[in-house]
């Protein structure tokens, strides 16, 4: 039987932006991810109804296990690293393929510090169902650091 996946695309793509107390950019790069199962069977619920929440956090972790499609949690989230959204918006074009969401999120200095290497894009603060993951290399956050991230899925 088909599924979602044989029918709908999304990918994503994330922006890392790493800055310094002195306000000097540290480390900039993008990472692509992975659109789990429980995040298409939340775009598909929003279809027919509000039930579910819109995506409204990120997490950073630090577990560099493999991303699945059957995922439905980071696997070490890093301690009071849950934030919301900084920024959330919604951008049509008429063509499906250029149709995207973007969330951004800043980890402000003190949260989320550690060596980074996973991040999930959430519809809650504690226990919400997880849209997407990504596992990447390793990004080094210091007390002092502020990172931003901001997250682009696109209808495909």
């Amino acid at each position: 039987m088909p599924t979602i996946r044989d029918f709908m695309r999304f990918k994503g793509d994330l922006h890392f932006l790493l800055v310094g107390p002195d306000g000097r950019v540290l480390l900039e790069r993008e990472d692509r991810n992975r659109v789990v199962d429980v995040g298409l069977a939340h775009i598909t619920s929003r279809l027919t109804g509000t039930a579910q929440a819109v995506m409204s956090h990120m997490e950073l972790g630090t577990s560099s296990a493999n991303d699945n499609d059957t995922q439905t949690t980071l696997g070490a989230v890093i301690a009071a690293s849950r934030t919301g959204l900084t920024s959330y918006t919604v951008s049509t074009s008429g063509a499906v393929a250029n149709d995207q969401v973007t969330a951004v999120c800043t980890f402000n200095p003190g949260v989320g510090d550690g060596a980074i290497v996973e991040a999930g894009l959430f519809n809650a603060a504690s226990a919400g169902v997880m849209l997407c993951r990504s596992v990447f290399g390793v990004i080094t956050k210091a007390s002092g650091d502020t990172l931003t991230v901001t997250w682009k899925i696109t209808a495909a």
